[in-house]
């Protein structure tokens, strides 16, 4: 898939999420960022034939604390959704290196060759970036504004943008160069 199409379906749901919030508040919002995740898996699957596990997962997520924050009238579900799913990859990608395993390969390995020592690194970086975010979030959530929070969490978009193209260099480093002799 072209990445700026890539990055406009991922992004779409959360910009969704944002203009509706600005322009209908948080229930609305949270309605419409459920729907958004759907078309976005929709359109990804369309396109690739194929569905990635993290969005997958961020979808599941979404729909089970969208249902709970309309269903109880309450956006504090909205909110912990992001501590919550940030804390489980954070979790996931660290605690699997205990036992051996650098799930970032299962996820990004056919896109990018690396040692296994580029592996290790880059999930250590992504495992603690993911375990701040959620920190963070829990903090920012309950210290301001339901408005506030909504800008925050989509400015968490660009803030893993820098994150994931300052990894670049560190990737660069460690990468697996495909042999020019070797039968393709």
């Amino acid at each position: 898939m072209n990445p700026l199409v890539k990055i406009i379906i991922e992004a779409g749901p959360l910009v969704a999420f944002f203009l509706s919030n600005w322009l209908a508040g948080i229930f609305w919002a949270t309605g419409i960022f459920m729907a958004a995740t759907v078309v976005a898996l929709l359109l990804s699957w369309i396109l690739t034939r194929k569905l990635a596990v993290m969005p997958l997962i961020s979808a599941g997520f979404v729909a089970v604390f969208g249902v709970l924050t309309l269903w109880l009238h309450d956006e504090t579900f909205i909110k912990v959704k992001v501590t919550l799913i940030n804390a489980l990859f954070g979790v996931l990608l660290l605690g699997g290196l205990l036992f051996g395993q650098t799930f970032l390969k299962y996820v990004m390995g056919e896109a990018i060759k690396m040692t296994e020592a580029g592996w290790r690194a880059l999930t250590i970086r992504w495992g603690i970036f993911f375990i701040i975010v959620a920190i963070v979030n829990e903090v920012v959530w309950r210290m301001v504004t339901t408005d506030t929070w909504v800008n925050f969490k989509v400015a968490l978009l660009p803030v893993t943008l820098v994150f994931a193209l300052s990894q670049a260099p560190m990737m660069t480093k460690h990468m697996i160069q495909d042999d020019p002799k070797s039968p393709q």
